[in-house]
């Protein structure tokens, strides 16, 4: 074990004046991470600390104190400390900052037998970063050029003052009142222009000031040949655009000479000086690109992982299966397949509060560890296995026998809940939709035939095993081995025979029921805002529940509305008349101003695709699906129009439709459905005062509806209604919980932290992410400060490490990435009750002010 995990290294530095040398042992090697971006920095900063002075053999070098190892466990694990200790607060807090690992790690660079060479080269570095430290200093000047507080890049300054001196003066925009040029009036003291040109081969600096000379001297003289006007006159008088009022083409052509010139010299030195930083910096990272550094590489085979803060969380672990050459992530009892940009997701820190905490590195080089070199895995195990006495193999077969058979007894139990489960799956989505009952039974009846298949084959081989057992004990191994080989596969049972005559006997009694109906019985059914329709006893798949749908309703309608055109021209005739006429019904419901008791949208999905402008195909496809529902065999006309709009649907082929366009505006209205009935429960759920059950409806509802609203304004619910009953359940939850924390009870102090950390603040976290409004804002602070205020209070220790614990996930929102859970699931009203439950929950509710937060 120690030769394995532990290794050496050696410490030299200087303590009260005096040089010392230490040799020490380390298993795992500390690692501060504050500060640093990558794994290499982080080992320098560990190996090189403080300002001593050593002395080489030829001349004094300044150094910090050094580590060197002097030994590598094959195995290297570095711990990466995470966590400080917060002085104002009074507790420990987790560093979320992000730390880069590599995958191979080359260790050359921090042995002791490098030391000398490793030391050239951080003096070298040291030299780099000086000279680049005096490189941004002069590109500085350059980047922020002036004298003032604002000061701006020197090129785009010589840039823009050419583009004002090649802009054409006021007086070229109007008709010249001479062939003249205008020149502008220069004193006796101006110099000639002859004079101005002869000073381009003189320095920057003599220019400039000849040119300032040159303006001045001109505008002296303009402001003395010219009376002054009035202010206003003379904005009135001015360009649009700044602009040299008189300037002579041999003033022009000089300046923008010299401006050019001059941007040209000082963008070259501006991109000299970007050029040197890079190369010096290039030469930096690559200087312990050596081959001679790259002969110790480790191979990073495991991390540790921390998802929480400091006082909590939870941990999972990345091992490098080296057989397979795949990364498995192992969490609690759960071992998948994982991958190495999941890794750095989940390893590196710095945006949510999960980081590694423990690297381990293997010795790429040692061929026990390095997994091109490694035998096979089960090839290595069977020469090991061989070599070891007669005895001791037997007693391995055996343990590896009843290993096997306790995970196959384990698979054939899960086998066994399978049908279970799906029958309970079965039976939920029942409810959902009745089209799903005919393929449900017979796959049920597999799955139990399956079920006693297995059964089945555990009597047999306990059967065998025991038989195995009693011979090994008997006459040993041989014996035993001599029964496997004799023991033949049993006849199937005859139960298995009858099981499958079983499944078929229902199907037959329903083909023989099927057949000895020849003659239909009709019965009436009252339809909502239909009337009593006739319904034959043999109608396929006749639904009540379907049929006194919203939906179901206009259908019918519809098709009675074009009874004559039915009865005159035929049933394809008769289908087109009801699909305009319910088109048309919908339409006009959709255009409808909805009212604060009720939201069409509920009724029928075209309403809502009416209101959010769907593609006409989608509509169209959706509503032909509303004529072909088999729920409609109720009468021969219904039937006719049935199977007309079915034979229309198979017709439309994939070009026609885009199905994934379609199905995306069911799901959307799928979940606009979902997020209705979450309010609608989150409502009558707070009138009840069951406020933590309700504010789980209503958070999931905001969020899923927040998802909506992306696409439209009217593709989700009223956002306020639900941030308003999700702030008032926050408030009440949150005096509830203060309430019992101040009992100083431990049961009930318990309770209500378990709401701080199950549900508000989760809440708050998610409200906070979102577009907060001023409102919720308002309504968090009153949360927060009420639980500051017993920082200041005298209450028991207890108490206090209970504060301690969860204030600070309250304060800061940032820390943590909310998973939300959905509650638990509702099935779905039917469009009917769900506008029933929206008009009562709406009534019941109106007149209710909105919360106001002192």
């Amino acid at each position: 074990m120690v030769q394995l995990f532990y290794g050496t290294f050696l410490t030299e530095g200087v303590r009260e004046g005096k040089p010392f040398c230490n040799n020490e042992t380390f298993g795992q090697y500390p690692l501060q991470v504050n500060g640093y971006r990558n794994l290499d920095e982080c080992l320098e900063g560990a190996m090189v600390e403080g300002d001593i002075e050593l002395l080489p053999s030829d001349h004094l070098v300044k150094y910090g104190q050094e580590r060197w190892f002097t030994k590598l466990p094959p195995v290297l694990t570095f711990e990466l400390s995470r966590f400080e200790f917060n002085q104002s607060l009074g507790q420990p807090e987790k560093i979320h900052n992000k730390l880069e690992f590599p995958q191979i790690i080359y260790m050359d660079r921090y042995m002791y037998r490098s030391k000398e060479l490793i030391r050239n080269k951080r003096e070298c570095i040291r030299k780099l970063k000086e000279e680049i430290q005096v490189l941004q200093q002069k590109l500085e000047r350059y980047v922020k050029y002036g004298s003032g507080p604002a000061r701006f890049p020197l090129p785009d300054m010589l840039k823009y003052v050419i583009e004002f001196a090649s802009t054409k003066p006021a007086s070229e925009n109007c008709p010249p009142e001479s062939d003249t040029c205008i020149t502008l009036p220069l004193s006796s003291a101006h110099c000639p222009v002859s004079d101005l040109t002869s000073t381009e081969s003189t320095s920057t600096e003599s220019s400039s000031q000849d040119l300032e000379s040159t303006f001045s001297c001109a505008e002296d003289s303009l402001h003395k040949s010219k009376p002054l006007t009035s202010s206003r006159s003379s904005v009135e008088k001015m360009p649009a655009h700044p602009a040299p009022r008189k300037v002579t083409e041999e003033e022009m052509n000089f300046v923008k000479t010299c401006l050019q010139r001059w941007r040209s010299e000082i963008e070259q030195d501006v991109q000299d000086l970007k050029n040197c930083i890079a190369s010096a910096t290039q030469t930096i990272e690559q200087i312990y690109c050596d081959p001679l550094l790259r002969q110790v590489p480790y191979r990073l085979h495991a991390v540790l992982v921390h998802e929480g803060q400091a006082n909590a969380g939870h941990y999972w672990a990345y091992i490098y299966n080296q057989p397979r050459q795949i990364w498995l992530k192992y969490n609690d009892i759960s071992v998948t397949e994982s991958s190495w940009e999941e890794l750095e997701r989940d390893s590196y820190g710095g945006l949510r509060n999960v980081s590694a905490y423990c690297l381990m590195y293997i010795n790429d080089k040692l061929p026990h560890f390095n997994a091109e070199a490694a035998p096979n895995e089960s090839d290595q195990m069977s020469g090991e296995v061989e070599s070891l006495s007669v005895e001791l193999q037997h007693y391995i077969q055996e343990d590896n026998w009843r290993f096997e058979q306790e995970v196959e007894e384990w698979e054939e139990e899960q086998s066994c809940k399978i049908p279970q489960m799906e029958s309970s799956t079965n039976s939920s989505s029942q409810d959902f939709s009745t089209s799903q009952e005919s393929s449900v039974a017979p796959s049920h009846g597999v799955r139990c035939l399956s079920s006693e298949h297995a059964v089945i084959v555990k009597e047999q081989t306990a059967q065998a095993i025991a038989n195995t057992a009693r011979a090994y004990e008997k006459s040993g191994v041989e014996a035993a081995l001599s029964e496997l080989k004799e023991a033949e596969p049993e006849k199937p049972m005859p139960q298995e025979t009858n099981l499958a005559e079983q499944s078929e006997q229902p199907q037959k009694a329903n083909d023989a029921e099927s057949t000895a109906q020849p003659n239909s019985e009709v019965s009436e059914v009252e339809i909502p805002s239909v009337g009593r329709i006739l319904v034959r006893s043999d109608a396929d798949g006749y639904d009540e529940e379907v049929m006194l749908s919203p939906a179901m309703q206009g259908v019918i309608l519809a098709i009675a509305k074009a009874r004559q055109t039915f009865d005159r021209d035929g049933s394809e005739a008769g289908l087109i008349k009801a699909f305009h006429e319910e088109y048309s019904r919908l339409y006009q419901l959709a255009k409808e101003t909805p009212t604060s008791h009720s939201d069409p949208r509920l009724q029928h999905v075209l309403v809502y695709f009416f209101q959010n402008e769907a593609p006409k195909r989608v509509v169209e496809r959706t509503l032909l699906e509303q004529f072909a529902d088999k729920n409609l065999s109720y009468d021969e006309r219904s039937i006719s129009i049935m199977k007309v709009a079915q034979a229309k649907l198979k017709e439309i082929g994939p070009d026609d439709m885009n199905m994934e366009e379609y199905k995306k505006w069911h799901e959307d209205y799928s979940l606009f459905r979902k997020v209705s009935v979450y309010l609608l429960t989150g409502l009558e759920l707070y009138q009840k005062g069951k406020y933590q059950e309700a504010l789980s409806y209503l958070v999931y509802a905001y969020q899923s509806n927040a998802a909506l609203l992306m696409k439209g304004p009217r593709r989700g619910v009223k956002e306020s209604v639900i941030a308003l009953y999700r702030r008032k359940c926050l408030l009440e939850l949150n005096a509830k919980a203060a309430s019992l924390f101040e009992t100083n009870d431990d049961h009930s102090v318990t309770e209500g932290i378990n709401v701080m950390n199950e549900l508000i603040i989760p809440c708050i976290h998610l409200i906070i992410n979102n577009d907060i409004s001023k409102d919720d804002l308002d309504a968090i602070e009153v949360m927060r400060n009420h639980w500051c205020s017993y920082l200041g209070q005298d209450i028991a220790e207890n108490l206090q490490l209970c504060l301690g614990e969860f204030l600070p996930r309250l304060l800061d929102p940032s820390a943590e990435i909310i998973v939300l859970k959905e509650p638990p699931t509702i099935r779905p009203n039917s469009p009917y009750d769900l506008c029933s439950r929206f008009a009562a929950v709406m009534e019941s509710i109106q007149g209710v002010s909105t919360v106001t937060v002192k």
